[in-house]
């Protein structure tokens, strides 16, 4: 007998033995159970979250814009005439009251002259009327014609006195000349731009605000602001103004910003960086990532008490660094998804791992 027929002999000696086996046990074998996805047990979606907090937080916020001169004069002329003195150029420093502006006015007091004379004749007619008016040697029309003519002539002595005034223009305040566009010897037409003053103590900063920041803002408010061109340091300043309408289009208003003091270097023109701290208000903050978007709205996958994921639409408003705040759809201590949303969808249940670890679904997530 061969090895090979003894094997074969072993073997079905083996299974007639199993077959018995069964027999006697009432039961008959059984086929190892399929692995099928309905036989596997769904596993839980890991995800990272964070809760919600309320915290007072200050919107900050830096706004760019240019310094420019509140208080501006442009000196014109109010007469005709030749220049006689300009005695300023640009740049020059003029204190309040100093002459900025002489006309040659020869002609004008030769006019003021001859109103005076005038007027004094008026003023002698009307005495002898009235001398006469007393012995009735004069009508009553004559006396009316010499009161006339006397008031006619004071007003041309003051009109002629007025004039005289405009050849000589004074600054009204202390300025810088910043403009000058004519010259003395100059023949100049009635009210041609001669001289600008700029008040260097005026300058502010006008910068666009967005409405969400205006009702934090008042007037006096301290804020910071930079200019590029005096180096990185930040000089105090106030809030002086709020203009009182919007830009329909843009939804932004305009705010005046003064320096607090003027720094020595600072010049209309250049460009200005200030930086606007609103009041601290309370606010519901997530971490910015927890914010997701649809095709309709923003949302947020919010994991309740019995840990499923809930799809939440919400509307947020600001960003603080790396958190955001959400004004309705989110309240304090809610647990927000901030991580793991690839194939996260409502109602799934969720695992919560810890921050740093690789949330999302398990291998073989059905």
């Amino acid at each position: 007998m061969t090895a090979r027929t003894c094997g074969q002999r072993r073997v079905v000696r083996a299974t007639a033995a199993a077959l018995l086996c069964a027999a006697l046990a009432g039961c008959s074998p059984s086929a190892p159970p399929e692995d099928t996805a309905a036989t596997r047990q769904p596993r839980d979606h890991l995800v990272e979250v964070a809760s919600a907090q309320v915290r007072a937080v200050q919107r900050s916020s830096v706004h760019t814009g240019t310094l420019r001169a509140r208080r501006t004069l442009r000196v014109f002329v109010q007469e005709e005439g030749r220049i006689k003195e300009l005695p300023f150029l640009e740049g020059d420093a003029v204190r309040n009251g100093d002459l900025v502006l002489r006309l040659d006015d020869t002609l004008l007091r030769a006019e003021l002259d001859k109103a005076v004379a005038s007027r004094q004749q008026a003023e002698l007619d009307l005495k002898r009327l009235n001398g006469l008016s007393g012995r009735q040697l004069v009508s009553e029309d004559e006396l009316a014609r010499a009161r006339t003519a006397l008031e006619v002539a004071r007003a041309e002595e003051a009109v002629l006195r007025t004039r005289l005034g405009y050849a000589v223009e004074r600054a009204p305040f202390d300025a810088v000349v910043s403009a000058r566009l004519a010259e003395p010897g100059d023949v100049v037409a009635r009210y041609t731009h001669v001289l600008t003053l700029t008040d260097p103590a005026s300058l502010v900063v006008e910068v666009s605000v967005s409405e969400l920041t205006l009702p934090d803002l008042r007037v006096g408010d301290p804020v910071e602001i930079r200019i590029d061109a005096l180096g990185p340091g930040a000089f105090p300043g106030r809030i002086l103004r709020l203009h009182p309408s919007l830009d329909p289009r843009s939804r932004q208003g305009v705010i005046e910003v003064g320096l607090d003091p003027v720094p020595a270097a600072a010049q209309p023109g250049q460009f200005a960086r200030v930086t606007l701290r609103g009041v601290a208000r309370e606010r519901v903050l997530v971490p910015f990532t927890a914010l997701q978007r649809d095709r309709e709205r923003e949302i947020v996958f919010r994991v309740n008490a019995a840990g499923h994921a809930e799809r939440v639409p919400v509307e947020s408003g600001e960003r603080f660094g790396n958190e955001a705040e959400v004004l309705q759809g989110v309240a304090a201590g809610d647990r927000v998804v901030v991580r793991g949303f690839l194939g996260l969808r409502d109602g799934r249940q969720v695992s919560v791992v810890a921050a740093g670890a690789a949330p999302g679904a398990r291998p073989g997530d059905g």
